[in-house]
């Protein structure tokens, strides 16, 4: 078993029910860190999603990495990320059968969402029947402009990258 708390700088700590911290998440993101207000996973732990304060959805592909967390080789990836509101996200929860997402705001919305695309599928209490299988149509709600964004493998940012040194050097022909 694992734990996972959201963090005010934008992290998420993975946690041994000893209580040793077993792996530091950081989203990839083009915005900057911002407080993390919820989580959740799905029924087999196969996703682990993340709402923000800025209304941003983050969805996590951790399955691999429960099945051995001492292999290196077994990476938490990152798969989307969208906005879903453009308040901060109090709850979410996925449902595993329908495949959506619904989350909740501070502004009073509650919104879902198709949990492999980051489609928006509509709100609680709108006029239309919510039609769950129709993600033919990319359409956003009147408050987001921002179309979901697939995180690809090598956009690791997390990640250390090599250090290079560029030795400065006196070339007096120059």
């Amino acid at each position: 078993p694992i734990l996972a708390s959201a963090h005010e700088n934008g992290c998420i700590c993975l946690w041994s029910i000893q209580g040793n911290l077993v792996k530091e998440l950081l989203p990839f993101s083009k915005y900057p860190l911002v407080p993390l207000t919820a989580l959740c996973t799905d029924i087999s732990t196969k996703m682990l999603l993340a709402g923000s304060k800025e209304g941003h959805v983050m969805r996590w592909s951790i399955a691999s990495f429960l099945e051995d967390p001492q292999n290196s080789k077994n990476q938490i990836k990152e798969e989307l990320c969208w906005r879903a509101h453009s308040t901060e996200v109090v709850d979410l929860f996925h449902e595993e059968e329908k495949n959506v997402v619904v989350t909740a705001s501070v502004d009073g919305s509650v919104r879902l969402w198709h949990a492999m695309n980051g489609y928006y599928l509509g709100y609680f209490g709108q006029p239309r029947k919510l039609e769950l299988s129709d993600i033919s149509r990319l359409i956003l709600p009147c408050d987001v402009n921002n179309f979901p964004t697939t995180i690809k493998e090598e956009s690791k940012h997390m990640e250390k990258k090599k250090k290079c040194e560029y030795p400065l050097m006196l070339d007096r022909d120059k």
